[in-house]
């Protein structure tokens, strides 16, 4: 499965920005689900400075300033992007209870590891902790308690998770901003998929399970008998859980599922802080406007 993703970021400001500095994750990574096989970057006006790097969580990341008066910034990426859904899911998935991997976490050095296992599991071990945007709060262990039953797998554990989120969660753009708590999105049980992934990942962690916030692109296909609005998709994420011996899989609770050959993976972190497409700081400018423009098209004719 082949496609190329059109993401335009445009930034409109009441009086002239003098100096921006920014960073951008707009690149999508290679790993054994996917394969990048183009992507560029158009930046108006043209950066003074422009450097392509890679970040400590392995993401493609790339800075750039733009030094001359601007009251408009433009930023687009344009990739294209090979899916291979199938090779992790040739091999079945272990059975280990969701408490077998939590010990395997906790005590590394106490285990006859390899040294590819235990670099493995250190890598692993980093998401567990709380970080910026998620801490793991005895209320989110409530709610996540029902599913970690004991001895249970820990692949059905997270299949649960998710999918008792995506019937007890109200998808609702105009109840959350970025900063809203994960608090508040329990309490009225209303989000996005920001919200939906952090809340799975708050809850794995609360039980000592590593799990990762992904950033992605979801390709969205239009009812029967509607034609395609180019530009009307949008960013999405989901999540994944580290299963020992395995590895990381896949789950998105917005839409119950675990992704295959729709889902485009950007970047990965520990949460949204970690991975946000764009940011940046600018000196000047007054009030600003944010549009976001998003096309994912499937470029090999496959229904």
């Amino acid at each position: 499965m082949k496609y190329r993703i059109t993401h335009t970021t445009t930034y409109n400001y009441s009086q002239a920005v003098g100096l921006c500095q920014n960073e951008a994750r707009l690149q999508p990574r290679d790993y054994w689900r996917q394969y990048c096989e183009t992507s560029h970057l158009e930046i108006t006006p043209t950066p003074m400075d422009f450097r392509e790097l890679v970040d400590f969580f392995g993401n493609r990341l790339v800075y750039f300033a733009i030094q001359q008066p601007h009251r408009q910034l433009v930023v687009t990426a344009v990739s294209e992007v090979s899916l291979f859904p199938g090779q992790q899911g040739n091999a079945p998935a272990p059975q280990i209870s969701w408490q077998q991997a939590r010990d395997l976490i906790q005590s590394i050095y106490s285990q006859d590891l390899t040294r590819q296992q235990m670099q493995a599991l250190l890598d692993a071990k980093q998401y567990v902790l709380d970080s910026p945007m998620i801490t793991a709060t005895a209320e989110l262990a409530d709610y996540a308690r029902p599913s970690f039953q004991f001895g249970r797998p820990l692949m059905d554990v997270v299949a649960d998770l998710t999918q008792r989120i995506y019937h007890d969660f109200i998808y609702d753009p105009a109840f959350t901003t970025i900063a809203t708590p994960l608090s508040d999105v329990l309490e009225h049980r209303r989000g996005v998929c920001q919200d939906f992934a952090h809340l799975a990942i708050a809850c794995l962690r609360s039980f000592g399970i590593p799990a990762r916030y992904i950033s992605g692109y979801m390709e969205t296909l239009p009812l029967p008998g509607k034609p395609r609005l180019v530009g009307a998709d949008a960013s999405h994420a989901w999540f994944a859980v580290y299963v020992p011996e395995f590895g990381w899989v896949d789950f998105d609770p917005t839409n119950n599922k675990m992704p295959h050959d729709q889902h485009i993976t950007l970047a990965w972190g520990r949460d949204y802080a970690d991975v946000t497409p764009l940011k940046g700081i600018a000196f000047g400018g007054g009030h600003h406007t944010l549009s976001v423009s998003v096309d994912v098209l499937r470029l090999d004719g496959e229904g």
